[in-house]
């Protein structure tokens, strides 16, 4: 367990938008962390799984998940399992959750129960990274009331920004009415392809929209990011010395200077 005076940052990573690499950044940004030495959670709150799967857990063989966690049948820690990379620990989804949304309307403080589960955890990890769901249903919601802040994966194609400002007002919402700490922490440029003047444009487009909560890093559009889910492996353990790997070290390396972290 970590020193208790150290307390860790809980960090959703979220995008209405589907297939603009969310789970993938949720799982090699952690990866990445290890490497650097950091105990990092992640929690995938995204009925799809793919964070569960991008680390090797088999759903079949599941016994607690995060579905179990909202529903208050299982503590958080009964639903935390290890990964095949020491220091990096994930609480798996099942497709249980797809109803979780429907179930939880009628309980009482339904926008809360993640963030009470992660009461007691913030200190064993110096990051929990969140996996949201492509929506901005009560689950992302969730996600949001239980963050510090949150990291908005865009892809590098045309309309990248393109209902983004839902999201953020739906940000601004929960800041007033249920997180007053929670802040967008960065947004990164993913599936970019250097060769492109779109990808050039869009992160130019993106650069001047966000400031300087906008990453210097981006993320490559690569054979071997896409190939290591289907192996069970963030890209840091499938293969380190690819492009993506580096760019995602590159990511964690921002993102500790970012938080005062060396």
């Amino acid at each position: 367990m970590l020193d208790p005076a150290r307390q860790g940052v809980i960090v959703a990573v979220a995008n209405q938008k589907g297939g603009v690499g969310k789970s993938t950044t949720a799982v090699n940004l952690g990866a990445a962390l290890v490497v650097l030495g950091e105990r990092v959670l992640i929690i995938d709150s995204d009925p799809q799984s793919n964070a569960s799967s991008g680390v090797g857990i088999d759903h079949a063989a599941v016994e607690a998940s995060i579905y179990d966690v909202l529903m208050g049948t299982t503590e958080l820690g009964d639903a935390i399992e290890a990964t095949s990379m020491r220091d990096l620990f994930v609480v798996p989804s099942t497709i249980d959750l797809a109803g979780a949304e429907i179930e939880m309307v009628n309980m009482m403080s339904r926008e809360r129960r993640l963030a009470r589960a992660l009461d007691g955890h913030k200190a064993d990890f110096d990051t929990v990274i969140i996996d949201c769901p492509p929506s901005l249903g009560l689950i992302t919601v969730n996600a949001l009331t239980a963050a510090d802040e949150v990291l908005i994966p865009i892809q590098c194609e045309y309309y990248a920004l393109e209902g983004l400002s839902q999201l953020v007002r739906n940000i601004d919402l929960i800041r007033d009415n249920l997180n007053p700490r929670l802040k967008i922490e960065g947004v990164v440029l993913t599936m970019y392809d250097r060769r492109t003047t779109l990808s050039a444009d869009v992160a130019a487009q993106v650069r001047d929209h966000f400031g300087g909560i906008a990453y210097r890093t981006t993320i490559p559009r690569t054979i071997r990011l896409a190939e290591a889910p289907s192996y069970g492996e963030p890209i840091e353990a499938f293969a380190p010395m690819s492009r993506g790997a580096i760019s995602y070290r590159a990511l964690a390396k921002e993102f500790r200077r970012r938080h005062g972290r060396t």
